[in-house]
């Protein structure tokens, strides 16, 4: 996989399968590619080479012409389909301010899925207990700490029932003391078996909780294996420079 904007090359060539039920932590220095391969697996930002295939299917584009073997960009509606797929966690939360926390997680249900508004409702109310905010389901963001906020948001993702979570660096922009409870979370999520690819600076739980990190600098995946190898063990000088800075 390869991404270019402008004369800046910022994917040089990714190559990775991703297992069903694994979890992937992704880190590296600020630049270094991260968020941009999170929101290519989507069709956030169109690959300039190669391919993306979740679950057998070819994400953002299709085969036409002669044996299939042209590629175009699927037709918007085929896309938001595919995303349904793919839930995604951001740095900001962006939430809905006029709604409530119940409210922002049905909203994709409704809108998308076209689920009846008493069945949206009682799945979005088990989503907030699942996220430990029961009691916190019919107030508004602007009444919740970022890292509610942020739980919220996770369950909104939840809601579309994907096969596979995106987080991007979700506890980035969370004061120190809020970060917890969003890990919590994303660990029972990891223990139920949901397929993650998680970009974070938390090393503690990429070593506790990863099945497999990847390190990435500028563009390019230096090298990837067991936390256990990883963070004791790394092979190449610039990831030793790199946990030396972190660690």
């Amino acid at each position: 996989m390869r991404k270019r904007f402008g004369d800046t090359e910022v994917l040089t060539g990714i190559d990775l399968e991703v297992r069903t039920g694994e979890v992937l932590c992704v880190i590296g220095p600020s630049g270094s590619g991260k968020s941009t391969l999170l929101r290519c697996f989507n069709h956030l930002e169109r690959i300039d080479a190669g391919r993306v295939w979740i679950e057998g299917e070819l994400v953002g584009w299709e085969h036409h012409g002669p044996a299939g073997r042209l590629l175009r960009e699927r037709r918007p509606r085929d896309i938001r389909r595919q995303r349904e797929r793919i839930g995604m966690v951001f740095q900001r939360f962006h939430l809905f301010p006029h709604r409530t926390a119940v409210q922002n997680v049905m909203e994709g249900p409704l809108a998308v899925k076209r689920r009846s508004r008493a069945l949206a409702a009682e799945q979005a109310r088990e989503l907030l207990d699942r996220v430990g905010l029961a009691d916190r389901a019919d107030h508004y963001p602007a009444q919740l700490s970022g890292g509610q906020q942020q739980r919220v948001a996770i369950a909104r993702a939840l809601a579309m029932e994907p096969t596979l979570m995106l987080f991007d660096e979700p506890t980035s922009a969370l004061d120190p003391e809020l970060v917890g409870e969003v890990l919590g979370v994303m660990r029972d999520l990891a223990r139920s078996g949901m397929t993650m690819i998680v970009v974070t600076h938390e090393m503690g739980f990429a070593r506790e909780v990863a099945d497999r990190v990847l390190f990435m600098d500028q563009g390019a995946v230096v090298e990837s294996g067991h936390p256990d190898d990883l963070f004791t063990a790394p092979r190449h000088d610039r990831t030793r420079a790199f946990l030396s800075t972190v660690l």
